[in-house]
C-alpha cells in the first residue's frame, strides 16, 4: 500500500489567513452508483478503521448473531462509554453468559470526558469494557457463542469468526482486500478503497428491508446515540438528517449514505479529527442535504476566546 497522496480538502483560516491545510481523498457517489466527484486518490487502498464496523456487524449476523435495535447499533458503533453504553454492553454480555474478562480489547477510559472523569473520581482503573470498541467485541463474543466457536482467540485472523467477517467485507466492498492489519482494538482490519467503502454503505441502505445489511443500517439510524454518543458527529448528524447512515473511523476516515443510495467516503491524510465535520457537511450539501448544525459543520477558530476564523472546505 502506498502512503496517502491527497489534495487540499479543508483549510484552517485564522484572521483571514490560511494557517493550515488538511489534504486527503474524497469520493461522492450518485444514487445509481456512478461517481459524481472524486478528489485525491479514492481508489487507492486504505484502512477504513472503525468505518468498517457496520460491515463487520453484517458479517456477524450472517454467521448467526441474533441482535437488533439498539444492541445491533452498539455492535456497529464506537461508543463514548457513557452509562447507557456500558449498561447495555454488560446486559449483552450477561445474555450470553460471557464474563467481562473475555473482552480482548485494550483497557481504556471512556471517550466521553464526563464519564471518564466520574470513573477516575471513583477510583476506577481503565477497563476493556470502557473502550469504544467494546460493543463490537461483545457482539463478536456473542457470535462465537451462537455458533459454537471458541471464545478464546476470537481476534486471531485464523479464527472462524474473523474468516467469516473477512468474507463479508469482501462481498460488501466488491473488490480484493489489499492488506490485513490490526486495528486499534486488536481486531483484524482489511484495506480497500474509499470508493468501495462508499459503495458498501450504499448497499447497506439500499438493501431489501429485513436483509442483514439493511438491518444494520436501520438499527444505526434508529439508535444513533448507540453509534457514538452525546455531541459526537455521527449521533448529531444522523439525528439531524433522517435516513442518513454515518460512521467514522480513526485517522480521518468517514463514510455515509443517504436513503436514496447516494454515498460518500473520505480520508484525511494527516488523520485530523477537526477537519471531518465540515467535510461531511460539504459532501452532504453536494448530495442535496443541507445541515443546520453550525458548531459541527462550520467549526470556529478561536483567538482570545472569541471566533477569529473557521475551518472551510475546498470542495
Amino acid at each position: 500500500m502506498k502512503a496517502p497522496d491527497g489534495v487540499p480538502l479543508v483549510e484552517v483560516v485564522r484572521s483571514g489567513v490560511v494557517e493550515s491545510v488538511h489534504r486527503g481523498s474524497l469520493v461522492i457517489l450518485d444514487r445509481d452508483g456512478s461517481v459524481r466527484l472524486a478528489l485525491g486518490v479514492p481508489d487507492q487502498p486504505c484502512f477504513p478503521r472503525s468505518s468498517s464496523k457496520p460491515l463487520q456487524a453484517v458479517g456477524m449476523l450472517r454467521a448467526g448473531l441474533d441482535l437488533d435495535g439498539a444492541d445491533l447499533a452498539l455492535a456497529a458503533g464506537s461508543h463514548s462509554g457513557e452509562p447507557a453504553h456500558l449498561d447495555r454492553v454488560r446486559r449483552m454480555l450477561r445474555s450470553g453468559g460471557i464474563p467481562e474478562s473475555a473482552l480482548a480489547c485494550p483497557a481504556s477510559y471512556p471517550l466521553a470526558e464526563q464519564a471518564a472523569s466520574a470513573l477516575v473520581a471513583h477510583g476506577s482503573e481503565p477497563l476493556p469494557i470502557y473502550m469504544n470498541c467494546s460493543g463490537k467485541h461483545t457482539a463478536m463474543l456473542l457470535t462465537c457463542r451462537a455458533t459454537g466457536w471458541p471464545l478464546e482467540g476470537y481476534l486471531d485472523p485464523d479464527h472462524p469468526l474473523q474468516k467469516a467477517l473477512a468474507r463479508t467485507v469482501l462481498d460488501l466492498v466488491g473488490e480484493p482486500l489489499a492488506a490485513v492489519g490490526v486495528d486499534g482494538c486488536g481486531a483484524p482490519l482489511f484495506a480497500h478503497s474509499l470508493t468501495s467503502l462508499a459503495r458498501s454503505f450504499a448497499r447497506m441502505v439500499s438493501g431489501r428491508s429485513g436483509s442483514r445489511p439493511r438491518r444494520v443500517a436501520d438499527a444505526m439510524r434508529a439508535h444513533p446515540e448507540m453509534v457514538a454518543g452525546t455531541g459526537r458527529e455521527d449521533t448529531v448528524l444522523m439525528r439531524a438528517a433522517p435516513g442518513l447512515l454515518l460512521k467514522g473511523g480513526a485517522e480521518g476516515v468517514h463514510a455515509g449514505a443517504l436513503a436514496s443510495g447516494a454515498a460518500f467516503a473520505f480520508k484525511l491524510d494527516d488523520g485530523a479529527a477537526r477537519a471531518r465535520p465540515p467535510l461531511i457537511a460539504a459532501a452532504l450539501r453536494l448530495l442535496g442535504v443541507p445541515l443546520d448544525e453550525p458548531d459541527l459543520t462550520n467549526p470556529p477558530v478561536l483567538g482570545g476566546g472569541r471566533r477569529v476564523g473557521e475551518l472551510r472546505t475546498v470542495v
